[in-house]
């Protein structure tokens, strides 16, 4: 199973063969994600990831109410819940 929890992307770089990549923060962690898919995000924009590609734009304020009920429900654990 895989959880749709929302990044917010860092820093978007073309690479020569023509794929568009971004450093997305999920919370302390940063993950590389391809986007292909969308590939008209940007800096500071939220996305979903799954298996490496950023699937769906998401809004800030849905982000956030989404993060806010992932923690509620325990979902990140004793670490992620203190930050």
């Amino acid at each position: 199973m895989c959880l749709g929890i929302p990044g917010r992307i860092t820093e978007i770089w073309d690479e020569p063969d023509g794929g568009r990549f971004a450093k997305i923060a999920f919370g302390d962690q940063i993950k590389t994600a391809c986007l292909a898919y969308l590939p008209d995000l940007a800096v500071g924009d939220y996305t979903i990831v799954h298996a490496g590609f950023a699937l769906t734009r998401i809004d800030e304020a849905s982000a956030m109410v989404t993060l806010e009920t992932m923690r509620d429900y325990g979902v990140f654990g004793e670490q992620e819940a203190a930050s």
